[in-house]
């Protein structure tokens, strides 16, 4: 379920397929011990590993960077949390408030979520969502948003099944060089 931003530039290195074992506990065992709390440094390899292994693409700097701005950020409307189930992290969910952007009163804005896809389905993603709206519902905003490729069709459903819809703007771009 990735949505993760791409790093600037091109890819440093492609993944070098990172396996995740899979967890020794069944999707109800997993939902009843899931816990969802703000990242810690000893959970970024994890995130590292499972959005490499979603998306193909091992962003270490990028997520570094991700950790640095965001772990200890909630004052300032920045969330970075991560679900836990024992000591594995099997899920994270990364957003801001961001305030007046293209006309809009401030609202949350959601820019990756995912969870490990061997233990997907016990409803790890929406207990994310849910986290984070009240995170965004705390700091005084209604309104939560997203942004995500139309091809990625497992992330639109899973956002169209939470009650997102299509809003009000329109994505627009161009390439600055060929």
């Amino acid at each position: 379920m990735s949505k993760s931003a791409p790093e600037s530039g091109k890819p440093k290195s492609p993944t070098k397929n990172i396996p995740v074992a899979p967890t020794s506990q069944p999707a109800s065992a997993l939902a009843s011990a899931l816990q969802i709390r703000p990242v810690r440094r000893g959970d970024l390899n994890a995130v590292i590993e499972m959005d490499a292994m979603v998306t193909g693409i091992e962003k270490r700097d990028y997520w570094n960077s991700l950790y640095h701005r965001y772990a200890n950020a909630v004052a300032t409307g920045q969330h970075f949390l991560v679900a836990t189930s024992g000591d594995e992290v099997i899920g994270f969910v990364i957003g801001e408030v961001r305030d007046w952007e293209f006309g809009s009163p401030p609202c949350g804005w959601v820019f990756a979520i995912d969870v490990r896809p061997d233990v997907r389905l016990a409803g790890t993603a929406t207990h994310l969502l849910q986290a984070i709206c009240q995170g965004f519902m705390r700091a005084g905003v209604s309104k939560v948003r997203t942004l995500l490729s139309r091809e990625n069709t497992l992330i639109l459903s899973f956002f169209r099944s939470q009650g997102m819809m299509i809003g009000p703007f329109i994505p627009l771009e161009m390439d600055l060089e060929s």
